[in-house]
């Protein structure tokens, strides 16, 4: 674990299988709480993952603090794929922002790619009246996000198995590792840190 970080998290998809939520909240008794879970939600313009409603509901419904996120692909249309994000995930006051998942450039170029990630940011904004969140990895984001359009999104840093963020620039969440273990997930999980505290996360979630 990092250290000196206040708020742990994890994020989930249909990988995970069954959780067992009765086991999840009992970290709550460890040095490492999870105070927050993102999910899955969807990839493309047409793939649900199979978990996301059960594991969204279970996450409000054991006092977690959730989110939503979206899987890029770079060839489909952005607006569709904003499109169909939107119909599939109904955020609530508490929930944080949605989150876009960028991991492929799809063999676009620099500068279609950064077109088309920031037609769907601008597009699920629009819907939610928040600024979503930008998921990439610290290499995908220097080679091919490098620019200071993308710099007002909360940035989610992937970067494993280091002992601190080499990203010099603003990082709101940090995924380092996915080869996690958590009471209630059998399998390997993503674990996450928040970059502030509790409080701070808190601001952080819709407020209407």
């Amino acid at each position: 674990m990092p250290c000196c970080y206040e708020v742990h998290g994890i994020d989930i998809s249909h990988h995970q299988g069954v959780i067992d939520w009765e086991q999840l909240i009992s970290s709550q008794n460890t040095g490492f709480p999870i105070r927050f879970i993102f999910m899955k939600a969807t990839e493309g313009d047409d793939h649900s993952d199979d978990a996301f409603s059960h594991n969204f509901d279970c996450a409000r419904q054991y006092g977690f603090i959730r989110g939503a996120y979206h899987f890029f692909s770079p060839k489909t249309d952005p607006r569709k794929q904003a499109d169909f994000f939107i119909r599939s995930v109904h955020l609530s006051v508490g929930d944080l922002p949605p989150v876009l998942d960028v991991e492929s450039n799809g063999k676009r170029s620099v500068g279609e790619l950064k077109t088309a990630v920031k037609t769907w940011l601008d597009c699920v904004e629009t819907h939610y009246g928040v600024k979503p969140i930008l998921y990439t990895s610290y290499k995908f984001k220097t080679r091919y996000l490098d620019d200071p359009v993308f710099d007002s999104y909360p940035y989610w840093i992937a970067h494993y198995y280091v002992d601190s963020v080499k990203y010099e620039g603003r990082w709101t969440f940090w995924q380092h590792t996915d080869a996690g273990s958590v009471p209630g997930i059998k399998k390997d999980v993503d674990l996450n840190v928040f970059n502030g505290s509790l409080e701070d996360l808190k601001a952080l979630t819709l407020q209407k």
